[in-house]
């Protein structure tokens, strides 16, 4: 009965049987596009384009627009979509996310969907974790799509403006996540609207969409500039740090990663600087660098978490294995880091832009996605992006052997059994790839493998290179690959000749990772289109899953049986119980990834308002209104400060007034206290303002009018740029400490949301203030251009040649410097700015 039941309202269900029914109808027309010449088939995109001018809708189009892809992709590859992939295509289009598995032929299936929705010329971008990925579909999908009569364009990190905006403007953009970011970011910071690149974001099909928009999305993009600070601090708290004792100074949490300073430990760090109390207010700064230090020591392991490459600390991404080059941690904890490892320290940077992977696919039209697994965050696909996970059956049946895991008691016993296990394999002639969480572990396993004669490959974050040749031989007779977990998705694992009977490609698995997800990912690799194969996963006690997750118990109930390290057990018990470890980790994460994105969505907000009103800026022709209307809403703010409604008339400060007024908006002597004594505070602010246009028409007829409209652009983008850099900055300090508010049982996050918005208003008020001064104020020079406030460059990005001959070719222009009187001179004289540069003020 239940049964019965579950075939009636399984969605699931329901869904698939839709898409086999227009899979069908695709397939119908088989014959009927394999009749029509190259040159008939190729005008049916013509054809769709005018149905669609004629208001039809891409759904419309859908049967007979794949069915045509269908064709040209055997005409052209010599490939041709089985009906699975037809169903995938399907769910692609309804913006949903296709779970194939391994060798199924995600890639073909995208070119549908991708064809489908390119034909509105709004542009489709296509989305790959590395630029290896993006360069091969393109060439390899783009022959289908250049046949049909559509462009193609591949986005690049090496690429100019130019050649990126070309890229943009074509039908189809092959591109990685990060790049598609970065320019993104980089866009809303031009100062002329010919220099951005991108087109409105559409639709985008995302390939590996759960490491994409699940394992990366905790790690935002950021264009960072060089911040002016010193860098000693980071080399004395490492010094200090050194001298600690685990437990006697310092406590190490392995569950949260979490390291504190003990009684002990804070009285070292008082005597150490010399200082008092290093709670007090003035201490913040050293507190913070011993904080970084400290966590750099006990929680951040080398080949692990980073490697040390040509002097430079390196981040490995924990769940692709791969370095992350120009990647840096923030909050001063690569510093600390560089500091740890006796390397030069880095100047830290200050953020200038930033957006997470969420908030930025989340601005696309629509978003559809491909993956072997996301199943496990079903989820988070549907709440956050309102994506379905559609299940897309195998073309032919999976037969690969999935074993239960062999749980040994230490780490030596397991890894002792796993070299044996590969050995025997190797001496058969069965192709083995060996999946490793971390670095050092592919290390110690290629090193034991040496040591046994056995010839392999090792592919880790720090032999990337060379991935695709070396995953392409890994089904071959006799091939041992040694491979951090997930590397060399995306590229298939074809076996040998004579490989089936041998059973196929054998993964052996030598830890579970903290997600499901990515155990099935490894798992994967093996068995594609029907092919045998055979996974078995080897676990220690040690493992800090198992340690993170209660192996306590167990080890005590092993050593009650007297079990000895190089003999496994099977329990299901204890396979139950790692499941369930994997289960919690993923919720936790989850929960993070939540959080993070409630964050972000205040500054998102505040984001969209800026980069909104700064492209209006670049493309509006007169800011005049604009200006004046920021002119008159600071001027009042000022008024109004010196004329309190709670206040009588008589103990208003107009002397002060004027002088203010005189100061910032007007000359010297142009407003006098007789000229508003006696009158209300909006009728001040009206006289005044009458003064304030008679000034700036005066101004712009003086200047001329193209001369004042180019000077107002300069003066407000510049005024934006620096106050929104300042905000992002102090927006992130904010979040920082914001957990801290829960103990005063308050909501954290809507402490966040009402500071964050109170600390906005005072942005827009104070680019207003800055506005009114300079426009008013400043003199316009002949050699008059724009200019960016800072020199930013990505942290993943590199420089591109040419940026820095482009930069010399500019012409000088004239900064206005918004410095108090005491601060110290920014032409780095060292002395107090009243005393030198300001003298000629």
């Amino acid at each position: 009965m239940l049964g019965i039941l579950n075939k009636v309202f399984d969605p699931t269900k329901r869904t698939l049987n839709r898409y086999e029914k227009k899979a069908n109808e695709i397939d119908a027309l088989g014959k009927e596009m394999e009749q029509l010449s190259d040159d008939e088939l190729r005008s049916k995109t013509a054809d769709f384009r005018e149905r669609l001018d004629k208001g039809e809708g891409l759904d419309d189009l859908l049967t007979e627009a794949f069915a045509v892809v269908r064709e040209a992709s055997k005409r052209v590859t010599g490939m041709y979509p089985f009906k699975v992939q037809l169903m995938g295509g399907v769910a692609l289009h309804e913006g949903n996310i296709s779970e194939m598995k391994t060798g199924e032929g995600k890639t073909l299936t995208s070119t549908m969907p991708v064809y489908l929705n390119a034909l509105s010329a709004n542009g489709v971008h296509v989305v790959t974790v590395n630029e290896y990925l993006a360069s091969r579909d393109a060439e390899e999908m783009g022959r289908i799509f250049e046949f049909l009569g559509l462009t193609v364009g591949l986005n690049l990190n090496s690429l100019s403006k130019a050649e990126k905006r070309e890229a943009y403007a074509a039908d189809i953009t092959y591109s990685t996540n990060n790049e598609l970011g970065f320019d993104y970011l980089r866009d809303n910071m031009v100062l002329y609207k010919e220099d951005m690149v991108q087109r409105p974001l559409n639709f985008a099909v995302i390939d590996e969409v759960d490491s994409i928009l699940v394992d990366e999305a905790r790690t935002p993009l950021i264009i960072s500039g060089q911040a002016a600070k010193s860098t000693k601090l980071y080399v004395q708290a490492n010094a200090f740090v050194r001298t600690l004792k685990k437990e006697d100074d310092y406590i190490y949490d392995v569950k949260t990663k979490g390291v504190q300073l003990t009684e002990d430990g804070m009285t070292k760090a008082e005597k150490a600087f010399g200082i008092d109390n290093l709670f007090d207010v003035r201490n913040v700064a050293l507190n913070h660098h011993i904080g970084q230090a400290l966590k750099a020591h006990a929680s951040m392991q080398k080949d692990v978490d980073y490697v040390v490459e040509n002097g430079e600390v390196i981040i490995v991404d924990s769940f692709t294995g791969r370095l992350m080059k120009g990647r840096r941690y923030s909050d001063g904890l690569h510093q600390a880091i560089e500091a740890k490892e006796g390397l030069e320290v880095q100047n830290e940077s200050m953020t200038l832009a930033t957006i997470t992977f969420q908030n930025y696919f989340r601005m696309y039209n629509k978003i559809a996605g491909m993956t072997g697994t996301a199943k496990t965050e079903e989820e988070e696909f549907r709440n956050i992006y309102n994506m379905q996970v559609v299940c897309i059956p195998t073309n032919k049946e999976i037969i690969r052997d999935d074993r239960p895991d062999l749980i040994y008691r230490s780490m030596k016993g397991k890894f002792n059994s796993v070299v044996e296990d590969v050995a025997q394999r190797y001496m058969t002639g069965q192709p083995v790839l060996v999946g490793t969480v971390a670095v050092e572990t592919s290390e110690l396993i290629a090193k034991m493998l040496k040591n046994k004669g056995i010839p392999h490959e090792v592919l880790n974050a720090k032999n990337h290179e060379r991935e695709a040749q070396i995953i392409e031989a890994a089904g071959q007779k006799g091939s041992v690959t040694i491979a951090t977990n997930m590397a060399g998705r995306g590229t298939d694992i074809k076996l040998g000749e004579g490989v089936k009977e041998l059973g196929g490609l054998a993964v052996i698995g030598t830890e579970r990772h903290e997600s499901r997800r990515i155990d099935n990912q490894l798992r994967g690799r093996s068995g594609r289109q029907g092919d045998p194969g055979i996974t078995q996963f080897y676990l220690s006690m040690e493992d800090e899953l198992m340690r993170r997750f209660g192996a306590e118990r167990t080890m005590a109930m092993l050593d009650r049986f007297g079990m000895d390290d190089n003999t496994p057990i099977q329990s299901k018990m204890v396979s139950r119980a790692v499941e369930s470890s994997q289960r919690r980790v993923e919720g936790n994460n989850f929960d993070s990834r939540k959080q993070l994105l409630q964050y972000d969505d205040v500054l998102r907000q505040q984001r969209e308002v800026i980069y909104k009103q700064r492209f209006d800026v670049i493309e509006s022709e007169d800011l005049r209104s604009i200006v004046l209307d920021m002119i008159r809403s600071s001027m009042e703010r000022t008024v109004a400060s010196f004329t309190p409604k709670e206040e009588l008339q008589e103990e208003w400060n107009l002397d002060g007034l004027v002088e203010q007024i005189n100061a910032i908006y007007l000359d010297e002597g142009a407003l006098e206290k007789s000229d508003i004594f006696g009158l209300e505070s909006e009728e001040i602010s009206e006289r005044i303002m009458d003064r304030i246009e008679t000034k700036y028409s005066e101004k712009e007829e003086n200047y001329g009018v193209e001369q004042m409209r180019e000077f107002e652009k300069v003066i407000v983008l510049r005024a934006v740029d620096s106050k929104w850099m300042d905000h992002i900055d102090a927006m992130d300090q904010l979040r920082q400490g914001i957990h801290l508010r829960a103990y005063a049982q308050t909501n954290p996050l809507r402490e966040y949301q009402m500071e964050g918005f109170a600390m906005f208003e005072n942005m827009v008020a104070s680019i207003e203030d800055d506005v009114a001064k300079y426009v008013l104020k400043a003199e316009i020079q002949n050699n008059l251009e724009r200019e960016e406030v800072i020199q930013g460059q990505t942290t993943a990005h590199q420089p591109k040649e040419g940026d820095e001959e482009k930069a010399a070719k500019k012409k000088p222009v004239r900064k206005v410097v918004d410095i108090g009187r005491n601060q110290p001179c920014h032409c780095g004289s060292g002395k107090k700015y009243k005393n030198c540069c300001g003298k000629a003020e």
